[in-house]
């Protein structure tokens, strides 16, 4: 987006995201300027920003949006983040991490009279492995009694994703990107096995739970309505529910196991030199090409894009399909306070662009173009497995970046066996030479390097200034 209203704001009352000239703001109504202002007096918003937890803020001339926005009460501007991405995107270890950031936050809201309007799994991104809170006008002040408004809303879209992995091994992001709005409680109840239902979280957070939206139907009388919105909950009581669910959190890891190509990196097809050659021109590609965001497509656990940050790239993001590769590589990236993002990725299926009017959400390639690209071993997964043209594949990789590095692997690769190893080999067009003229005709190809000992191909390459544009 150039610039303009963002369009995942739209549904916020109190105020509105706009990007303009790449700068990033925040307009605030004149329904919410009093409660922000009264929250914001309290400390709690700067001792977040000190933490790390925030997003920094600071407050700006309203006049710089007039003609974006109504004039907004109060104008707020706030850094720009690396990359948005979405918790259908994030492996199970990241939306832990989510979940566990949101419950801190609003336990130490609590302690400042604040509480959390929603629990918008939208309200947090991520910094490399670190999650922060991105939504100011979700504190509101504190009022004794009431139910927990965003409990439905932190289960669907926190919790319920991670009981689907840790208990039945289904990862979230199909269903979730499916239904925006997480997985619903019902729905989960239905496909938790009969023992785990009665469990005693489980009971409180999913089984009771969906039990009581059953009965609260709309055809509720108002007698009932009134009844359930003047339920009395102490804050002791709501502080120790968020620690319960925040210790209960903490415990759920998915199941342990070796995924189809986790362990890639430790069985490929080339010897150390091979590693270390691909290494080296990476880190060459990024010292001349100096990227601020670099893409790694097909990353695995994430060495060639530790390797990229290593030899100077600002920020990397890191897409695969594999679960156990991505869950790996996110523990390493927050062992190592590394600027690396891990984001789940199907290449023959990306992010779309999706919600309402399909653009709430915006797609993988409309969050770039990226300064850099890597795209290593997995061209020949996209031909084979998936029967994409070796002609679209180029001019994909072509449009998501400036430019970047490809790699060819050929049919002799035992990689490329075992992909073909249980149907007809159909690809005739598969091969070097034609890869090569069709990446050609959408890039400029300014470097070809073989992989020692493997038969594989490194090519270095610039997009055409009509694809992504120049800079």
């Amino acid at each position: 987006m150039v610039g303009g209203i963002e369009s995942g704001s739209f549904r916020d009352p109190s105020g509105q995201i706009i990007n303009k000239d790449g700068r990033i703001y925040r307009t605030v109504t004149a329904s919410a300027v009093d409660d922000f202002k009264w929250v914001k007096d309290t400390g709690l918003l700067d001792t977040l920003v000190a933490d790390g937890a925030l997003v920094p803020f600071e407050e700006a001339d309203s006049s710089l949006v007039e003609e974006l926005a109504a004039e907004p009460a109060l104008l707020l501007e706030h850094p720009r983040l690396p990359f948005i991405s979405y918790p259908y995107e994030w492996p199970f270890n990241a939306l832990k991490a989510a979940a566990l950031h949101h419950l801190d936050i609003h336990l130490r809201a609590l302690d400042h009279n604040v509480t959390m309007s929603d629990a918008s799994a939208y309200n947090i991104q991520f910094r490399g492995s670190e999650p922060i809170f991105i939504d100011h006008l979700s504190f509101v002040p504190l009022r004794d009694g009431g139910l927990w408004h965003g409990h439905r809303q932190f289960c669907e879209q926190f919790l319920n994703p991670l009981l689907l992995r840790s208990y039945l091994d289904v990862p979230h992001n199909a269903w979730y990107r499916g239904n925006l709005e997480g997985i619903p409680i019902d729905q989960l109840r239905r496909v938790l096995p009969f023992q785990r239902k009665f469990s005693l979280n489980v009971l409180m957070h999913v089984t009771l739970q969906a039990r009581f939206q059953r009965n609260f139907s709309d055809s509720c009388s108002a007698e009932k309505i009134k009844a359930v919105n003047n339920v009395n909950l102490p804050v002791s009581t709501l502080r120790r529910m968020l620690r319960k669910l925040s210790a209960w959190i903490e415990k759920l890891q998915p199941p342990g196991g070796k995924t189809e190509w986790s362990d890639y990196a430790d069985g490929n097809s080339y010897n150390d030199e091979g590693t270390t050659a691909k290494r080296d021109f990476i880190k060459n590609f990024v010292t001349d090409t100096k990227p601020l965001t670099l893409w790694d497509l097909g990353c695995n656990t994430g060495d060639y894009s530790v390797a990229a940050l290593d030899a100077g790239a600002e920020y990397v993001v890191g897409f695969d399909v594999d679960q156990g590769a991505l869950e790996k590589g996110f523990v390493r990236a927050q062992h190592d306070k590394l600027n690396l993002l891990l984001l789940h990725f199907d290449a023959s299926n990306p992010s779309p662009e999706q919600g309402w009017s399909q653009a709430e959400r915006r797609g993988m390639s409309e969050r770039g173009p990226a300064d850099g690209l890597l795209a290593l071993a997995l061209v020949h997964h996209l031909a084979i497995s998936c029967n994409v043209p070796l002609a679209r594949i180029a001019s994909w990789l072509a449009n998501l970046a400036y430019g970047g590095v490809v790699e060819f692997v050929p049919k002799s690769d035992p990689m490329v066996k075992r992909l073909l190893r249980l149907r007809q080999d159909i690809f005739l067009d598969y091969n070097e030479e034609y890869f090569l003229q069709a990446l050609s005709n959408v890039a400029e190809i300014q470097q070809i390097a073989a992989v020692p000992n493997s038969g594989r191909k490194l090519i270095r390459y610039r997009s055409k200034p009509n694809l992504p544009g120049d800079h």
